[in-house]
């Protein structure tokens, strides 16, 4: 019983570093979907592809250059999140400016033919095996809680969560204040009017697939360096589960994906230390019909209004 709320502690540390990482993939889904009602369902392939050029960045740098960690790690987050903005300018040129008419059904085939195009172009290109990753981030601080059992946090999961709040504090700021964030928000109100006032929704449009995936690209790469081993087929269970994330809290709302990406990630890592490994999904999942059931909005989301 002494050992209850020290377990409680590093399991609550555990899911919380989880669901930053789901979070920041669940932005995209849901910044696109409150402009233009429209599922990206490639964007868990451009998190993927953040964690390779990542990868590929540190093997070109070299873990033995002598260069300080922090240099090294930033290099990595720059060239992928540059290398993954034009992914995701480019998914939306490609895969979703087109069908923009038509019905939703269409756009939704597109976007699952572009995830899969995503995940062969990278297999062909790196192989479909398990890549390790070096470590660079080693070392853990180490919590006594008057128990026989330690709360360990390891720095790396530290610099998980640092790096999301701090990237969540300045997008909520960029949205509020900047001149395409206010764009951005005139669009997700009404696209139609927004068009009249003079706004190229075309163009915020395209900043918002480029934001989304810049923000997968840095969990695609925080993640690679923390758990240590990626292939092409991780973005597909992460995307589905940050998509479970958006419509958790909301679907549409950036708050919304930030407080279910957390929950999500705790509701998955208390499954598996508690209940065993192999039902971490089906909890996952399960709370999310719950709150579709009982709330279909979500848990920040509000309902839709028809304009007419």
């Amino acid at each position: 019983m002494s050992d209850l709320i020290p377990q409680l502690t590093q399991q609550f540390f555990n899911g919380l570093s989880l669901g930053a990482i789901y979070a920041l993939i669940a932005i995209g889904y849901t910044m696109v979907y409150g402009i233009i009602g429209m599922i990206n369902f490639a964007h868990g392939e451009i998190y993927m592809i953040g964690a390779y050029v990542g990868l590929v960045t540190l093997t070109a740098i070299g873990t033995n250059s002598g260069l300080p960690t922090p240099f090294i790690i930033a290099a990595m987050l720059l060239v992928a999140i540059t290398v993954t903005g034009i992914y995701g300018f480019s998914v939306e040129r490609v895969a979703y400016r087109p069908v923009r008419g038509s019905p939703r059904l269409v756009a939704l085939i597109s976007a699952i033919g572009m995830s899969i195009f995503l995940q062969n172009w990278v297999a062909l290109g790196q192989g479909a095996r398990d890549m390790a990753v070096p470590s660079l981030v080693s070392g853990a601080m180490q919590f006594h809680m008057g128990s026989d059992f330690d709360v360990t946090v390891p720095y790396s999961r530290l610099m998980i969560i640092v790096v999301t709040v701090v990237l969540m504090i300045a997008l909520t700021l960029f949205i509020k204040y900047s001149r395409m964030g206010r764009a951005s928000r005139a669009c997700s109100q009404d696209m139609h009017m927004a068009n009249l006032l003079g706004i190229d929704t075309n163009r915020v449009i395209s900043f918002t697939f480029v934001m989304g995936a810049i923000l997968a690209a840095v969990g695609g790469v925080l993640i690679a360096i923390t758990i240590g081993k990626l292939n092409p087929f991780i973005g597909f269970l992460a995307g589905i589960k940050a998509f479970t994330a958006a419509v958790l809290g909301g679907i549409g709302s950036i708050p919304g994906a930030m407080l279910g990406g957390v929950l999500l990630g705790l509701a998955e890592t208390f499954a598996a230390a508690y209940i065993s490994s192999q039902y971490k999904d089906i909890v996952a999942f399960s709370l999310l019909v719950l709150i579709l059931l009982f709330r279909p909005t979500g848990l920040l989301g509000k309902p839709e209004v028809e304009k007419v």
